[in-house]
């Protein structure tokens, strides 16, 4: 009895260790998948990639989206974040359409967390089958002419892209919103939405190190 009493303290003294040693060391299965023959979004360039499936039709997106905001403060120079629309229905569809318009005519960095709030709080845009018009009012109110908008919206160079971000989610087998892949190669899994930066970080930190 003596004995355990006295290695009860040595225990406890370890534990933030074994927390930090579980940060660095994320276990495939628990705390990732392994995407087979995973490809980045985007060539590396020297850079560790963090690609979020996402919709802005997606309620979870919404929640973690602040959380997003704040983490991507931190990141390291070496680390390339890509939020990539997922076009896994058609009711949300119009939706990455009007992701990679507001990219394309430079209103993204601005619009991109109030339109989850112009959904999902606000509600002052449909949440499925959004007409272009519809969308082009919100965005308007960023300086971009509807009809540019709309021109943009229907144009060659957002289908095109919708098209690699489709190719993306089927061979990464993101199918659920959201989503964060590293490299292409990890599918981040987590039981909050801060374990899954945290196991993000991690993995991050792991490829970084093998370069």
């Amino acid at each position: 009895m003596k004995f355990r009493f006295a290695l009860a303290p040595f225990l406890l003294a370890l534990l933030p260790f074994a927390a930090f040693a579980s940060v660095d060391a994320p276990v495939q299965g628990e705390d990732y998948e392994l995407i087979a023959n995973g490809q980045p979004f985007a060539p590396l360039d020297g850079k560790v990639e963090v690609v979020e499936v996402f919709s802005y039709g997606c309620i979870h997106c919404a929640h973690f989206q602040p959380l997003v905001d704040a983490w991507k403060q931190k990141l390291p120079a070496y680390v390339r974040f890509t939020p990539v629309p997922a076009p896994l229905n058609s009711a949300w569809l119009p939706y990455a359409r009007a992701y990679y318009a507001a990219a394309n005519l430079g209103v993204l960095p601005r619009s991109h967390s109030a339109m989850f709030k112009a959904l999902h709080e606000v509600g002052s845009l449909p949440l499925q089958n959004a007409a272009a018009s519809e969308i082009a009012t919100f965005y308007a109110g960023y300086g971009i002419k509807p009809e540019a908008f709309v021109d943009e919206f229907f144009g060659a160079r957002v289908s095109a892209q919708l098209k690699q971000a489709e190719q993306f989610v089927i061979r990464s087998e993101s199918y659920r919103t959201p989503t964060i892949i590293v490299n292409g190669k990890y599918r981040v899994l987590g039981r909050t939405y801060d374990d899954v930066l945290r196991i993000t970080d991690a993995l991050v930190k792991r490829e970084h190190g093998a370069k």
